[in-house]
């Protein structure tokens, strides 16, 4: 079988360790994508960004009881307050600055499944982890690490897309400056991701560029303006690209400094602080009855078709009393609609094929630690995330999702080793064929206002998972385009 040993994937693993405690299978091969799925691919960055522009306004209005629509009366100020629930008032108050107009997550990162009608959107995340591990799977794979000669077909991300992009995205926030000083500050919250991102410093510093890692606590304020100590002497930072999400803000000491450095313009965030833009319940609205007008407005024809295709059905789960007579829009169970969402409880195990997640905001918005699928748990597990759905709906909303199964593929990866290697007696594994299913997380850097696809993370999980995400059984793999024909 062609491809990577798995010596070499292992020695270049171990010497450059990219997560903190965290192992995953191996593959000889990258991700094979046909040029149809590489458009489509495109045309989902497009479509991810636009949303992104056209929920800002959304909420903007919302807060300000504008109008929604251009020749008819729409209002919706309860949108506002979905998206501010639960969230300290000086985060609102940033949020809504009209300095942060028009100010958009620069990462943006769809999580995509692979289902047998084609891709399927579940999140959209714009503080994605996985750039600097994407970034040097894309060397690796790709033959610019060790010599190694490169695959049929072309990495997507070659020629280190992913680590250009990152800092031409970022260095675009001080474009008054030829080498702004971009600081990647991750939080103890976050600090599985600190390799990674430590080594993505270390490349664009190899280049040139003034980039480092830090922690947040290593930040300092020197009037209005953010330091760090390097070798005794503060450096002023520029840019700070913000690796922590916003619920981590209190445990972050420096918080008051990085504030007041941004009010002051004296330094740049990225992703903003804006936490409208990092809600999962947002995908909800997209579907929402009483928005659909927007939406078609709001988007171009193109991106409206295709999310409507890539969205699966989505719900708030609000659990504000209806008038006896009155229906929830959401999905039937029993045959009927329901009055109260603890009526799920009721469905079935064929009924429930339904994913419960908190929108975001909290500790557990992030991997799969608030999920709950209702076909693969028992009928106790599904209302006690019922249950929780609806007591922490006064400060956190929880979202409801279809399910849609991702497909069956196939994929060579590496047989566990059965002793370590470098011990007497110890052989190289096998690749064998494997059924899995996948997840797909394209990366968009967001270059002179457009998104520019700069390389995806495909992870393949055996199948009988049912929620896909980083894992020990897991391959996470760079992707590779199929030559034609």
């Amino acid at each position: 079988m062609s491809g990577l040993s798995y010596e070499t994937i292992r020695s270049a693993l171990a010497d450059q360790p990219l997560f903190e405690d965290k192992t995953w299978q191996l593959s000889p091969e990258a991700w094979p994508l046909t040029a149809e799925q590489l458009a489509e691919l495109e045309a989902i960055g497009v479509a991810c960004h636009e949303f992104q522009q056209a929920l800002e306004a959304l909420y903007l209005r919302s807060v300000a009881g504008k109008n929604l629509l251009r020749n008819k009366p729409l209002l919706a100020p309860w949108v506002a307050d979905y998206l501010d629930r639960g969230k300290p008032a000086a985060l609102i108050a940033h949020a809504r600055d009209p300095k942060n107009r028009g100010a958009f997550p620069l990462v943006l990162r769809p999580d995509l499944l692979i289902t047998d009608e084609g891709f399927v959107l579940t999140e959209l995340d714009s503080v994605p982890g996985g750039i600097g591990l994407t970034a040097f799977l894309n060397r690796l794979y790709g033959g610019n690490a060790g010599g190694t000669p490169a695959l049929p077909g072309g990495i997507l991300g070659a020629d280190d897309a992913m680590i250009k992009n990152f800092h031409v995205a970022l260095a675009a926030l001080r474009p008054e400056q030829r080498n702004p000083l971009i600081a990647l500050v991750v939080s103890d919250e976050a600090a599985t991701y600190r390799p990674e991102m430590q080594w993505l410093a270390h490349q664009l510093q190899l280049q040139g560029k003034r980039v480092f890692c830090l922690k947040p606590e290593d930040l300092f304020p020197l009037e209005n303006a953010l330091f760090f100590d390097v070798e005794g002497n503060p450096e002023k930072i520029d840019v700070i690209y913000r690796f922590f999400e916003l619920f981590d803000l209190e445990n972050i000491r420096t918080q008051k400094f990085i504030f007041e450095s941004w009010q002051a313009g004296e330094v740049a965030i990225a992703p903003p602080m804006r936490h409208f833009q990092e809600e999962k319940l947002a995908l909800a609205l997209f579907h929402h009855h009483l928005l659909q007008d927007y939406w078609a407005e709001a988007l171009s024809g193109r991106s409206v078709k295709l999310l409507r295709t890539l969205i699966p059905a989505s719900w708030v789960m609000d659990p504000a009393p209806l008038p006896p007579g009155a229906v929830l829009d959401g999905p039937r169970v029993g045959g009927r609609s329901l009055n109260d969402w603890r009526d799920l409880a009721n469905a079935s195990q064929k009924e429930r094929d339904l994913i419960i997640k908190i929108s975001g905001y909290h500790e557990t918005a992030w991997g799969a630690r608030s999920v709950v699928l209702g076909s693969d748990c028992s009928r106790e597990e599904w209302q006690g995330g019922v249950d929780r759905a609806v007591a922490l709906a006064p400060t956190n909303l929880h979202v409801l999702q279809a399910y849609r199964k991702p497909r069956r593929l196939e994929h060579p990866v590496f047989d566990r080793p059965s002793t370590e290697p470098g011990v007497v007696g110890a052989s190289s594994p096998a690749a064998q064929i494997k059924a899995g299913r996948l997840r797909l997380c394209p990366y968009y850097f967001i270059i002179e206002g457009k998104p520019r696809l700069s390389g995806a993370l495909a992870t393949f999980c055996p199948p009988d998972k049912k929620i896909i995400h980083g894992m020990q059984d897991a391959a996470l793999l760079p992707c590779r385009l199929v030559p034609a024909g």
